[in-house]
């Protein structure tokens, strides 16, 4: 254990905004023989956005408004990230209030980027120096994707989706449409339908030509299982291709589509039984 007798509390309470993450592209290679799967994708972060709120306190405890999140509170993304700190600097205990605003199996990572934003505020706050790369460490012990949220920035991605190298794509400036239905969709479920194969054409390639090319290029492996099953989930991204995204996808493993067009658009009377956020890409 690395141990602090004294640490220099930065900021109380501690406010961040752990934000969701599309994918643009996402291909299942194969599987492992741990039982994951591998992956190349592009994670790009949006603005879709929880709130978290961090304070010193006599006990370790977890709250959350907004959106209901299932499970037991104790095992909380949120809780386990601090103890992954806790275990190697002598922190006291705090108070983590969450307002849940991202979807739940949505496959935007809002829990993982959750989980990844407690990891960095607790450094900030007790101003433990903690470098990325050990920040990175602990995501990965709690997700696949965790770790993507400690760098927060447009990444390939592959292995089990905690593998990162950087990507020459930059869509700063277009807007983005979510459109989540309010249906979750496990990863179990998601998988199950799924089969693995190698792509022919590196996605990095792909994510190089003109975005006007990717509409029958660039491939989410998850909408062949899910969109027979769930035909709403395609009649989301044919409509947003109406609308004139220049591409159109579904995030993850679902249940969210997203857009990307080169203006804001004027949404009035679409997706009205739908959960929508729209935004300007960094």
């Amino acid at each position: 254990m690395i141990s602090f007798v004294t640490f220099v509390v930065k900021t109380n309470p501690m406010l961040v905004f752990p934000n969701a993450k599309i994918n643009i592209g996402l291909n299942i290679v194969e599987k492992r023989p741990d039982g994951f799967h591998d992956i190349s994708s592009c994670f790009y972060p949006v603005g879709w956005s929880d709130a978290l709120e961090i304070t010193i306190s006599d006990r370790l405890h977890f709250t959350a408004d907004g959106i209901s999140i299932p499970g037991n509170t104790d095992d909380n993304l949120c809780i386990r990230a601090y103890h992954s700190v806790s275990a190697d600097y002598d922190i006291p205990p705090v108070n983590i209030h969450l307002l849940k605003a991202i979807p739940i199996g949505a496959g935007l990572g809002g829990g993982s980027s959750d989980a990844a934003f407690t990891i960095s505020a607790l450094n900030q706050l007790f101003d433990l120096h903690i470098s990325e790369e050990k920040q990175l460490d602990y995501a990965r012990r709690l997700g696949s994707d965790c770790a993507f949220f400690i760098l927060n920035r447009q990444k390939y991605c592959h292995g089990k989706g905690d593998q990162f190298e950087n990507i020459d794509l930059d869509l700063a400036g277009k807007w983005i449409v979510m459109v989540n239905p309010g249906i979750h969709i496990s990863t179990v479920e998601a998988y199950a339908g799924v089969k693995p194969n190698a792509p022919e054409t590196d996605l990095r390639e792909l994510l190089g030509k003109p975005i006007s090319t990717w509409k029958n290029e660039v491939k989410n492996d998850f909408e062949t299982s899910l969109f027979p099953k769930y035909p709403f989930l395609q009649e989301i991204k044919e409509d947003l291709y109406k609308k004139g995204a220049s591409y159109a996808a579904m995030s993850g493993s679902g249940s969210t589509l997203y857009g990307i067009f080169e203006k804001e658009i004027d949404l009035s009377g679409q997706f009205q039984r739908y959960n929508i956020w729209q935004g300007m890409l960094n």
